[in-house]
């Protein structure tokens, strides 16, 4: 795990203001917006080094997601602003300080289980947040490598049965 700097801190400020602004400007439901946003190559820039160099405002994210999705009025339930500002920044913090992608850190916890925690964990330290989060998982950041490993080895495993099989 890093440390959070400047350029992360920026980072979750902006993520967590586009989800905050999401209520007005999305016209999907919140749980709609967050995954669109989590798979969406803002996501996948802003999970790389260099986004804050680009000429980008809040209003071309939502933009870019559209084009990118398309625009949808699917579900109804809206999350509130203060949820999903808290929940846009932990979701940018987690990747920036463990160095993970959005889709990674999006298939570990969804948005409607960190909803579900925003009352009990806003007013922690994202860091202690996020461990907490892992810990009730029964995760650690050993366990994402361990995890990787034993499923390359399967697919070798795999791999090498079907060609002998040939």
């Amino acid at each position: 795990m890093k440390k959070i700097d400047e350029i992360g801190l920026k980072l979750c400020k902006f993520q967590a203001e586009i989800f905050s602004k999401s209520v007005l400007k999305a016209e999907c439901s919140s749980l709609i917006f967050i995954r669109r946003f989590m798979y969406s190559s803002v996501a996948q820039r802003m999970d790389e080094t260099g986004f804050l160099f680009e000429a980008c405002d809040l209003n071309s994210v939502f933009e870019e997601i559209d084009s990118e999705f398309g625009r949808t009025s699917y579900g109804k339930e809206k999350f509130s602003a203060e949820e999903l500002y808290w929940i846009g920044y932990v979701y940018r913090y987690w990747c920036y300080t463990y160095d993970k992608t959005s889709k990674q850190v999006y298939k570990i916890i969804k948005p409607k289980e960190l909803r579900d925690l925003y009352y009990p964990y806003h007013s922690l330290d994202p860091t202690q947040a996020i461990e907490r989060i892992l810990e009730a998982k029964k995760m650690k950041e050993e366990d994402f490598t361990q995890k990787g490993v034993q499923i390359f080895r399967e697919i070798l495993k795999r791999k090498n049965k079907f060609i002998t099989i040939l």
